[in-house]
């Protein structure tokens, strides 16, 4: 598990996009967090990281939205918090999973989470004081993806005013 901490949306989202310019496709993103946690925010950034035109906004209401990238990349994102039942949108999940060109965001995953890859970033967002925006937030991580969170670390170390 790699920590970091957020004092505001702007570290959310500069997380997200230094992530997002490392990935290359294939990835699956576990975002976990209460109600106004930071998911989309971070979501956003992820997007921009990934040069991503597209305005991100929560899938609450739609299940699932898709984002175009650089190359030919998409970003799926998902949200299963209304969904006792994830049905066709699960199906929808599996196979945005087997897609190389995909990178993968799920939501609320409590419905589906026997549907995700081992192979996954889970990141756990966490308050840590009365101030909203402000969080710590866990990366845990496979240890094919070692390399990746390295230098995300190395990345977010270079940039710190």
């Amino acid at each position: 598990m790699w920590q970091t901490s957020s004092t505001g949306y702007a570290d959310t989202e500069r997380l997200g996009e230094s992530l997002g310019q490392l990935l290359k496709g294939g990835e699956v993103l576990e975002l976990c967090a209460d109600l106004g946690g930071g998911k989309t925010t971070f979501t956003r950034g992820l997007a921009r990281g990934l040069e991503s035109q597209d305005t991100v906004s929560s899938p609450t209401f739609t299940l699932k939205k898709i984002y175009k990238g650089r190359a030919g990349l998409e970003i799926h994102h998902f949200d299963f918090y209304r969904l006792n039942e994830p049905g066709i949108v699960a199906d929808q999940l599996a196979e945005s999973l087997k897609d190389l060109k995909v990178v993968t965001v799920v939501e609320w995953s409590d419905s589906i989470r026997d549907v995700l890859p081992e192979e996954r970033l889970c990141i756990e967002f966490h308050p840590t004081s009365d101030v909203a925006e402000k969080r710590t937030m866990h990366i845990h991580y496979p240890e094919s993806k070692a390399a990746l969170i390295k230098e995300l670390e190395t990345n977010l170390t270079e940039v710190e005013p």
